[in-house]
């Protein structure tokens, strides 16, 4: 491996550096991404079995907000209906909206970066492969001598080469796992709309004539 780095030459290694960074963001999407985390099926079901007669005390919906990132969001609409039992329907809406901005940032987190990696590391490849054809020309030119240098001819293909295939091999996967987590965090963005919904209706039935 260290041979192919040293034939790679020095662009070689901002390639590197991108590689490793995508790795990391990949496994920290795939651990931060998980349904557990994000959206557990039975919870909304749960919550609304909890709060069917009346509005669960201030430890569940700490303890709520606290299991995932659905739960956040319920708990952001129990929390309002509890301040304020009276509250409207355009109030409560508003309440559930704050909270979904915030995850929803939250969900998207370093997303873009994967992108610019998987836009950036062609073009560091394709930079690599400039520089190896810069090395090519030099062992052609007249101050090399009455022929080409065969070493430095060899390095500057080495250089374009290995480059060009290295800032593929980071691009393509760094592709498809963006849109993969992008499917995915659209995805949970719609359960946590319809559970937010479903919520609202829920409230409706115990909310406190103002």
């Amino acid at each position: 491996m260290f041979s192919i780095i040293q034939a790679a030459g020095w662009p070689i290694w901002p390639l590197i550096i991108c590689s490793v960074l995508g790795l990391a963001l990949v496994i920290e999407r795939f651990m931060s991404l998980k349904t557990a985390k994000v959206a557990p099926p039975q919870l909304l079901d749960e919550v609304l079995k909890a709060s069917r007669t009346a509005l669960p005390g201030p430890e569940v919906i700490e303890q709520l907000e606290k299991n995932s990132v659905l739960g956040e969001v319920l708990a952001s609409g129990l929390r309002a209906m509890q301040a304020q039992p009276g509250i409207s329907d355009e109030e409560l809406h508003a309440a559930l909206d704050s909270t979904g901005r915030v995850v929803t940032h939250r969900l998207e987190r370093y997303l873009s970066a994967l992108a610019t990696i998987a836009s950036v590391a062609p073009l560091m490849g394709l930079f690599g492969t400039v520089i190896g054809m810069i090395e090519i020309f030099g062992s052609q030119s007249p101050a090399a001598g009455s022929g080409a240098n065969p070493a430095q001819l060899a390095h500057g293909i080495s250089i374009a080469l290995y480059n060009t295939a290295f800032g593929l091999i980071i691009a393509i996967p760094a592709l498809i796992f963006w849109r993969y987590f992008r499917a995915r965090v659209d995805e949970y963005l719609l359960t946590l709309e319809l559970a937010g919904e479903r919520l609202l209706q829920h409230l409706a039935t115990l909310r406190t004539p103002s």
